[in-house]
């Protein structure tokens, strides 16, 4: 089953387009990790929402541990307000099956 992630990052307002940069920069590398299924990069009033689907609990711990968030999170030091807020979300699938569910 499909794990959902919702990660909010707010960075220090003077490190704002650094870490739109370091965010997308990511992108493609995480792309191409086992069992992505979506990783996507929304903005905010000065904060950043990343919405991620995995193939399973197995492919997010590898993520956990995968290169490309290592270095992102290296990039990331010292240029946000607080640690990254990460939720791991369970679907409950109502109404039409492609829309009742990411």
């Amino acid at each position: 089953m499909s794990v959902v992630v919702v990660a909010t990052i707010t960075p220090l307002p003077e490190h704002v387009d650094a870490v739109r940069e370091a965010l997308l920069a990511a992108v493609p590398a995480v792309h191409a990790e086992p069992g992505c299924e979506l990783y996507a990069v929304h903005e905010d009033d000065g904060g950043f929402v990343m919405v991620e689907r995995w193939a399973d609990a197995d492919a997010l711990r590898v993520h956990g541990k995968a290169e490309a968030l290592r270095t992102l999170g290296g990039v990331l030091a010292g240029k946000l307000a607080a640690a990254p807020e990460v939720r791991r979300l369970s679907a409950l699938p109502a109404g039409e099956p492609g829309k009742g569910a990411l």
